[in-house]
Order: structure tokens, then C-alpha cells, then sequence
């Protein structure tokens, strides 16, 4: 019992004991690190944050008798009670709005769309009308009944919409009442659209419904031009829209040549030279082919007789090769601003194939230089994302820099604390690289002077004897060589290779962009340095077989004898010495024993 004793209280005084040695351990570091590190003035980490304002109290729930009047609506006729539709209180309290944006409003291009159907309706059917027996007394009202419409249409746009458009004076932007309805008094646009609606149709009373009378519908062109803007605006592939619109006005002319044509038979007289349309099968496709031949050259068409055909022919001719002609180039320049991404990635990469053959580079680095080509512009559409973003403002680019990467940066531990103002400086200046699968990102031992951030991918840390064991693979949003931006003496080389593991796009920000950004930014660049040295710390501690860091020993153990020591110990127990020697020799026998 009394041995029991004396062992517990031994056993506690050297805890005790530890504990004071690691407490007048970690002030002795504490102290050493103040005085050789002038910018550390306290012992947290980061900035305390501001104080919060308390989260405002839950809002008192209804009780459910209001929760199920609420869910249910009902609309009371006569004797019945109709369940009505939650859409139908929202249309009932919809109020339209007193200006609208015409730049950004998806509601406005809405009703551009519609305006420009009226407006095609007008282009497209009054020549037919005017040119072809098509409308007769029977169907009159049907005609007269969308013609209308569309003046209606038309009346709505200029009361109810053109009189509420924003619009920018001085770099202000108007969006008071009075202000939006002068300035759409004052403009050409209002001109044209009263022009637009001249009520000619009084005339029917006096010549009859003649569609030629309705011809000022056509001039609202205005409109056309102004939905195609806010149309590509919105669209992603606005070339596929620019190439149909170049086809519909191919095929407008063709229209109104055919129209021309019927008129011009009509006036000659149905059938009676061989020049003239002969009245026979569908009149409209019969003209449209004649004049499909005439406006593109084809040939083949018969010889005009009268001199009213001859000088209609030539008229045609010289329409139709200018028209084309104009068609053809306009076509080749959407084309060309279609695919001009496309022509810009293939001149590089021919001429980087001509350089390469010129200096006799091999084959093998030439494949890879081609399959980088290939993957960057499949990726991300170029190869160099900063020459989009530099005709924008600075502000602009900001913007996008934030949507883009500050998700992937702001879980970078070494940035936490810092400034927002001084991340979003260093957002501008990283730069996006692409590693081809096996490509080195950097090797052991040279000087580290850039951050990765992964932004697609993934890359392996190798190390080892042969430094080709992996040893932990890195996915996207992963981020490595920060400690390389902060650390000095000699502590920002290379620890280990990293290759990439497949097709890697990173993000890169050098160690010169980040110093430029600290200048203005004092107390994160305290904190960065601080943060730094304990990560520096960290990672030079010892670690076991599976890479966890070692505790150092409070006492450390005891070396081992030496060698020339134990032999003479040995001869001295041959000779059977009983001196002190020999005693010696018993004891560390006696050591021995106990430590195993």
C-alpha cells in the first residue's frame, strides 16, 4: 500500500511537471516570436468582427382558419360559389408599370414582337392584295377585321408604351411621366407612327377597299430595327437569328418582284404573249418562280414583245443583280462574324504548326502543343479569356471576376480575415492556365512564385524515394503553393512535384501581383504573414509513418551505450573484475531488464 501511494503521488507530480515545462515552453515561443516579428501586436489570428445586429423576431403565424382562407379562393355568382384560381387575383391586382427600361425589360421585347407581326402583316399581304384576286367581296371582312387589329396594335404602342420609355439626358436616367411623354412627342419615332396610322380607309367609301391605301402601315420600320437590337441583345447565338432575317429579306424581294410580275401580266393581259403569266395553276407560285429566275439570273426565261415587257425585264434585271449582289455580301458578313472566333483559333494554331516545322521541333512536343489548342479552345471558347474582358471598364470586370472566382478563393484558409476589398483586387489579377494530362505544374525544390487555385481537374502530389508516389490528389476548388506567396529566407521553394492528373485548368496569381495589392492593404498583410509562418511551422514539423505530426517528448530517452564502453565491460566480467567496473556493468544489465 505504501509503495502504491508513493507511485501515484510521483506519477501526478510528473504530470504536473510536464505541464509546467509545456506552459514556460509556449510563452518562451511567444516572446521569441514578438521579438523577432515586430508586426505581430496580439495573439488572434484575424479581426474580430464587427457586432451584429439580432436577428429579427419570427413573424407571428397566422392561425389556420386564416392559412386555409387564404389557400382556397372563391368566386360567389348567383346562388354557386365557384372555386376561382390564385392567378386570377394576381391578374386582378397586376398594375402596369409607370416607365419601363427599353435595354433590360424582357416585357417590352414581348410586345415589340407583336408590333413587328402587325407591321409583317402589312408588308407581306397589301402587295398581294393589290396584285392578286385574292380578296373578293365574300372574305372583304375577314381582311378588314386583322387589318384593324393591327391599327389597334399600333395605337397601343404609341399610347400606352412609347409614352413610358426611360430614356438617358445629362448621364441621368428620366423616368418621371411628363418627361417620358415630351421626349416621345419630340422624336422622330412619334412623326413616323402618326404617319403610320393616317386614316386613309375613309377613302373606301369613295374608290372602294383598295389595299394600296393602307401602304402607310408599312413605314413603321422603326420598330422592326429597334425589336432586332433588343432581340440579339438577349439571344446567345445571335448569328443564327442574323442569318434567317438576311433570308427573309431574300425572300421579301422575291415577293414583291412576283406581285410586280402578276400586275404586269394582269396589264398586258392574261396569256396573250408567251412573256406574260398565262393564268394557268396556282397564279402566286407560277410568279414567285418567275421570279426567283429573274432575280438571281438564272435563264431560261422567254423574250419580252412589247416594248412595256422589254423595259420591265431590264428593270428586273438590274434590281435583281443589285439585290443579290447586296444579299450575297451581307450574308458573307454575318457568316464571318459567326465563325470569326473560329478563323482567329485557326491562324493561330496554323502558324504555331509553321514555326514549330521551321525550327524541326518533334513530333511528340508538337502533338501536345496541338492537343492543347484543341482542348483550351473546346473548354472555354478562346484562347486567352483577358483579351475579352480588357475593353471593359474596371468596374465591369470586377463584376465578373467575383462571379467567376471569389466562391473558389474565399475558402482559401490563408485569405480568411482578410480585407474583402483587398480579395476582390486580387480576383482581377489571377489568370487562367490550362495543364495538358502528366504536365509538370511545379517540381521539387525551385523557387515557388505563384498560388494555384483549381478551377476544373485535378492534380497529384508526388513525392517519395523516387518522388513518383502519389500522395494525395487535389480536385477542383482546391488550392496549393500559397505558403510560396508570404514566405521568406529561403521557405518558398518547392516541397514536392505536382503533375496534373488529366486536362487542368488553374487559376495562378504571382507572388509580385499579390506584394502590389498588400501595399495599400497593411493589416491584412500582418495577418498574411502571421498566418503564414504558423502554416511554414506546421508543415516542418516531424510525422509518422502516416503522416500525422509527431508530440515532441518532454524527456527525451536515453542513448544507447557505446560500443567501445560495452567491450570493455565485457572484458572486465572475463576476467572476473569485482570493481567498480564490474559493478557498472551490473547496474545497465539491471537498467536493461527493467526497460524491457
Amino acid at each position: 500500500r505504501i509503495g502504491s501511494a508513493t507511485s501515484q503521488s510521483s506519477a501526478i507530480i510528473n504530470d504536473r511537471l510536464q505541464e509546467l515545462v509545456k506552459l514556460f515552453k509556449e510563452r518562451t515561443e511567444k516572446v521569441k516570436e514578438k521579438l523577432t516579428d515586430p508586426d505581430v501586436t496580439s495573439d488572434d489570428e484575424s479581426p474580430s468582427a464587427s457586432p451584429t445586429a439580432p436577428p429579427p423576431p419570427p413573424p407571428a403565424e397566422a392561425p389556420p382558419g386564416d392559412k386555409a382562407a387564404d389557400d382556397e379562393h372563391y368566386c360567389e355568382m348567383l346562388c354557386c360559389a365557384f372555386k376561382c384560381q390564385p392567378w386570377m387575383a394576381r391578374l386582378k391586382s397586376y398594375q402596369f408599370p409607370s416607365s419601363i427600361d427599353p435595354l433590360t425589360n424582357l416585357m417590352y421585347v414581348l410586345w415589340l414582337f407583336f408590333v413587328v407581326l402587325a407591321w409583317n402583316w402589312n408588308c407581306w399581304l397589301i402587295p398581294v392584295r393589290w396584285a392578286f384576286p385574292y380578296q373578293t367581296p365574300s372574305n372583304i371582312h375577314f381582311w378588314l377585321l386583322m387589318d384593324y387589329l393591327c391599327d389597334l396594335i399600333y395605337l397601343l404602342d404609341i399610347i400606352v408604351f412609347q409614352t413610358r420609355l426611360q430614356f438617358v439626358r445629362g448621364g441621368d436616367i428620366i423616368s418621371e411621366k411628363k418627361a417620358m411623354k415630351e421626349n416621345y412627342l419630340h422624336s422622330q419615332r412619334f412623326k413616323m407612327d402618326v404617319v403610320c396610322l393616317l386614316p386613309l380607309d375613309f377613302f373606301y367609301f369613295k374608290v372602294g377597299v383598295n389595299p394600296l391605301l393602307r401602304f402607310p402601315r408599312c413605314l413603321k420600320y422603326m420598330a422592326f430595327f429597334e425589336f432586332n437590337n433588343r432581340l440579339e441583345a438577349i439571344l446567345s447565338k445571335a448569328y443564327i437569328y442574323r442569318v434567317i432575317r438576311t433570308t427573309a429579306y431574300l425572300l421579301y424581294s422575291l415577293h414583291v418582284n412576283s406581285c410586280l410580275y402578276y400586275w404586269a401580266s394582269a396589264y398586258e393581259g392574261l396569256g396573250s404573249t408567251t412573256w406574260v403569266y398565262d393564268g394557268e395553276g396556282n397564279s402566286y407560285i407560277r410568279c414567285y418562280y418567275w421570279a426567283v429566275k429573274t432575280l438571281i439570273t438564272i435563264g431560261g426565261l422567254p423574250d419580252p414583245k412589247t416594248l412595256f415587257e422589254i423595259v420591265f425585264q431590264l428593270l428586273n434585271y438590274f434590281t435583281g443583280v443589285f439585290a443579290f449582289s447586296v444579299m450575297i455580301g451581307q450574308m458573307r458578313d454575318v457568316v464571318g462574324a459567326a465563325t470569326a472566333g473560329q478563323t482567329y483559333y485557326r491562324s493561330c494554331m496554323d502558324s504555331t504548326i509553321k514555326y514549330m516545322n521551321f525550327y524541326k521541333i518533334p513530333k511528340t512536343v508538337q502533338n501536345r502543343v496541338k492537343t492543347w489548342y484543341e482542348y483550351t479552345w473546346q473548354s472555354q471558347g478562346m484562347l486567352d479569356e483577358s483579351e475579352l474582358l480588357v475593353q471593359l471598364p474596371d468596374k465591369m470586370r470586377l463584376d465578373i471576376a467575383i462571379d467567376v472566382n471569389y466562391n473558389i478563393v474565399s475558402k482559401v484558409a490563408l485569405f480568411q480575415g482578410c480585407d474583402r476589398q483587398m480579395i476582390f483586387d486580387m480576383l482581377k489579377r489571377l489568370r487562367s492556365v490550362v495543364y495538358l494530362p502528366n504536365d509538370y505544374v511545379c517540381k521539387k525544390g525551385e523557387i515557388g512564385r505563384e498560388m494555384y487555385i483549381i478551377q476544373a481537374g485535378q492534380v497529384q502530389v508526388l513525392g517519395g524515394p523516387d518522388s513518383k508516389t502519389v500522395l494525395v490528389t487535389l480536385k477542383a476548388g482546391s488550392v496549393f503553393g500559397e505558403i510560396s506567396l508570404l514566405a521568406a529566407g529561403g521557405g518558398n521553394r518547392r516541397t514536392a512535384n505536382v503533375v496534373a492528373h488529366g486536362f487542368a485548368n488553374l487559376f495562378i496569381l504571382d507572388k509580385k501581383d499579390l506584394n502590389e495589392i498588400l501595399v495599400h492593404y497593411p493589416e491584412s498583410q500582418k495577418l498574411l504573414r502571421k498566418k503564414a509562418k504558423k502554416m511554414l511551422k506546421n508543415n516542418n514539423k516531424p510525422r509518422d509513418e502516416k503522416g500525422q505530426p509527431v508530440s515532441p517528448l518532454i524527456i527525451p530517452p536515453k542513448p544507447d551505450t557505446p560500443k567501445l564502453f560495452q567491450a570493455a565491460l565485457a572484458a572486465m566480467g572475463k576476467t572476473g573484475g569485482k570493481g567498480r567496473l564490474a559493478h557498472l556493468r551490473w547496474k545497465l544489465q539491471e537498467l536493461k531488464a527493467m526497460q524491457a
